[in-house]
């Protein structure tokens, strides 16, 4: 439990074998949780670290945390407790410190927002974005930095807004030259779909 907003709770999923590499996440009491899709699958060693989002009911709470469209104050604040606090800790309490090159951030909806949101503003920090099902709040600013870190996009075909906004992103960084892929799969907005695509980002990221 960290002092950021009077308490926020960090899950962290460490795997069997020392980890090879290593995915931050928002939305974390979620995809904290899905480590055993990483075990059943063969992809390298890979800890899982969650922080959670906002307990407030309002879901502008979540989208303001995560996206730097709607407060920037708020979003800085986060900004500086998942890049900063969480990092730390990670380092000191699991003699973690892996390379950008093995570190990614990862969401979905709205903290697919915040995934694509660090990965431009912390290109040597996390070398690749996994966004599954972006939100439209935050869009590609009109130039994007060089280079960006790698990036896995996926959307549902049964979600057709938020695949529009993956799509935007896909073509923003295929125009910056960023090594991106966009995958539409059937699928719905929720856990199942995000599930099965996760472990798939990370054998893309980080090989096997």
């Amino acid at each position: 439990m960290f002092e950021y907003d009077g308490g926020r709770q960090v899950t962290v999923y460490v795997p069997p074998d020392p980890p090879e590499a290593v995915v931050f996440a928002g939305d974390g009491q979620l995809i904290s949780q899905w480590g055993g899709y990483l075990e059943a699958a063969d992809v390298p060693p890979t800890m899982i670290v969650g922080a959670y989002r906002t307990d407030d009911e309002d879901e502008m709470a979540r989208i303001r945390e995560y996206s730097p469209s709607f407060d920037e104050e708020r979003f800085a604040a986060h900004e500086s407790f998942f890049v900063d606090d969480v990092r730390g800790w990670v380092r000191s309490r699991f003699s973690v410190a892996l390379p950008a090159e093995r570190t990614a951030v990862y969401g979905v909806s709205a903290s697919a927002e915040l995934a694509l949101a660090m990965g431009l503003r912390h290109p040597d920090v996390y070398g690749a974005v996994f966004s599954a099902s972006p939100g439209g709040g935050y869009r590609p600013p009109a130039e994007l930095p060089s280079p960006f870190p790698r990036t896995y996009l996926v959307a549902g075909t049964h979600e057709p807004w938020f695949l529009e906004n993956a799509t935007r992103w896909a073509d923003a960084l295929r125009a910056a030259d960023a090594d991106v892929v966009l995958t539409e799969r059937p699928g719905d907005h929720g856990d199942p779909f995000w599930e099965a695509e996760f472990p798939l980002m990370v054998a893309w990221a980080f090989g096997r």
